[in-house]
């Protein structure tokens, strides 16, 4: 979705841009960990498996075929299996 003017979308880059590289890249950590933090609170799931899976799929779902979507979310499973069989 695109509800933003071409003008306006100018006018923020220009004043993004005045900013360092330093205060861009905080800038950008601190809205990754922000929506990290919106996902993970939107997941009812206290299982960290489903909380992955939520992550995985809000974030990068729609980069993938369902077929790599498929195999990517298995791993994730079977890596959270192999954790949790190590930490118990």
């Amino acid at each position: 979705m695109k509800d933003t003017s071409p003008r306006m979308e100018r006018k923020f880059r220009a004043m993004v841009m005045k900013r360092s590289g330093e205060e861009r890249l905080k800038m950008g950590c601190s809205m990754h960990a922000t929506a990290r933090a919106l996902v993970k609170a939107s997941v009812s799931e206290k299982d960290p498996v489903a909380v992955n899976r939520a992550l995985f799929l809000r974030f990068y779902g729609n980069d993938f075929e369902p077929k790599q979507r498929k195999r990517i979310l298995l791993a994730l499973r079977k890596a959270a299996e192999r954790k949790g069989k190590s930490s118990g």
